[in-house]
């Protein structure tokens, strides 16, 4: 094969890839649109609806890592296409649902398939890409991942509007079969696997029941159950480590965390990262409807300031990245995150909408610097064998990064907002937990700015 031949295989494989990362981040995000129209057909309490989302999460965070070791050891095309069957399969079964609960349940199916899909998307990107190239494919990939995230609410808000809510499931069953019938063309990788190592089931079932834990702690964290649940998932984080070290073949090497300075401190990073970040969206759309009194719509468009960039920037970033060390744009990206989540921290209900998108971009570009060089640097720091577990170890810093990130800022609502309504909170306590909201979040991102450069450049075992 002629270099230009394999120079288009890899984009084309880098494409189906790629649509699978955006798949699932736009069914996240275009969703939680549709939550008010779903809970006025089930007549579902804001407890019940908020497991439509949550659902999915906890699935795909507990099978993301397992999912990634067994695509290395039976081969990640095979995993990724099972995925997109599955998460396929959830989004059909999701339109045919009468109640709630059973809606649930079919966002669970949902989330095994898209942990499936985005622990082995990233691992199918590096495999096929040489290490001077792997930078800008991974940055195109983190680039599809925030066009799901950007586009989401606007197609999902046209699309509940205009043809119900179960049409936004309709759109991911097409794209889901786009993408599989794409994958079985082109899919074709010579893939190193461990077909004789045997699966850890006892460590796969000690992470989930971890994860599981952890994500409910979060979520509860204005709750005194929350406390108990981060320290059962610690408990049950013990039992993993010691059991992960004892055993022949594990779910999860421990020394990508022990001896790996670099996987280590970049995991930490991404994990930071995204408890800093995810809530933005939320207090600024509170901040802006309720302080500034903007309609849902305009304030989604003033929103998408951040992701937009992001996606214009991510592949250049991620490019920058083959260039020089990884460590100093994603440090960078993180210095510059901290330092808007700062200008957050000091909103009033006088401050100009025009210094908010500004702001907005500008943390736009920090995330686009970090996020490509940071995700090129966890994935460069371990040799192939490992790729799918890396890969699946990044969606997991994603998933509970953004569930932190909720149940942070819950916390700080509960404490200052106590049990009032939303509606009837006066604004100035809207302001002020706000501003506390981004303050902690400006503490996380420092140290996360820190964990980020402190890291050493190791080439894989």
């Amino acid at each position: 094969m002629n270099c230009e031949q394999r120079t288009i295989n890899r984009n084309i494989i880098l494409l189906v890839a790629s649509l699978g990362s955006f798949l699932t981040p736009f069914m996240g995000s275009s969703i939680n649109i549709a939550i008010p129209e779903i809970g006025a057909e089930f007549l579902s309490d804001a407890v019940l609806l908020s497991w439509v989302p949550t659902a999915y999460l906890l699935a795909s965070a507990i099978m993301i890592v397992p999912m990634g070791r067994l695509a290395d050891i039976r081969g990640r095309t095979k995993i990724f296409l099972a995925g997109i069957v599955i998460y396929t399969l959830g989004s059909l079964l999701s339109t045919m649902v009468p109640s709630i609960e059973v809606l649930i349940m079919f966002r669970v199916l949902q989330g095994i398939g898209g942990a499936m899909i985005f622990g082995t998307s990233v691992a199918i990107v590096t495999s096929v890409f040489p290490a001077n190239l792997r930078g800008r494919a991974l940055g195109i990939n983190v680039a599809f991942v925030y066009s799901g995230l950007a586009v989401g609410p606007v197609v999902g808000g046209i699309l509940t509007e205009f043809f119900g809510w179960r049409s936004i499931f309709y759109a991911n069953v097409a794209i889901g079969l786009f993408i599989f019938i794409a994958g079985l063309k082109y899919l074709k990788i010579n893939e190193i696997t461990e077909k004789k190592t045997r699966f850890d089931y006892q460590g796969s079932l000690l992470y989930a029941v971890t994860i599981f834990f952890v994500m409910l702690g979060f979520q509860e964290l204005s709750e005194p159950q929350g406390l108990l649940l981060m320290l059962a998932g610690v408990f049950t984080g013990a039992f993993f480590f010691i059991w992960e070290k004892r055993t022949e073949h594990p779910v999860f090497n421990i020394t990508l965390l022990t001896e790996n300075r670099v996987f280590a401190l970049s995991s930490l990073a991404a994990f930071i990262n995204y408890s800093a970040t995810f809530a933005i969206g939320f207090l600024l759309s509170i901040y802006l409807q309720m302080i500034k009194g903007f309609s849902p719509l305009n304030a989604g468009l003033i929103l998408i300031a951040q992701p937009v960039m992001q996606v214009i920037l991510s592949p250049s970033a991620g490019k920058l990245s083959d260039r020089i060390e990884s460590r100093i744009p994603a440090t960078a990206g993180m210095a510059m995150i901290t330092a808007g989540l700062l200008l957050f921290s000091f909103l009033t209900d006088e401050t100009p909408v025009i210094i908010i998108i500004a702001n907005l971009a500008f943390l736009g570009i920090g995330y686009a610097l970090f996020s490509s060089p940071n995700t090129h640097a966890v994935m460069s720091s371990v040799s192939e064998r490992y790729y799918g577990v890396a890969s699946g170890m990044l969606g997991t810093t994603r998933l509970c990064g953004m569930m932190a990130s909720m149940g942070i800022s819950m916390m700080i609502f509960a404490i200052i907002m106590q049990e009032i309504p939303l509606a009837e909170v006066p604004p100035g306590m809207i302001t002020e937990s706000v501003n506390l909201a981004f303050m902690v979040f400006v503490i996380l991102c420092a140290i996360g700015t820190v964990a980020s450069y402190i890291r050493n450049p190791k080439k894989p075992d």
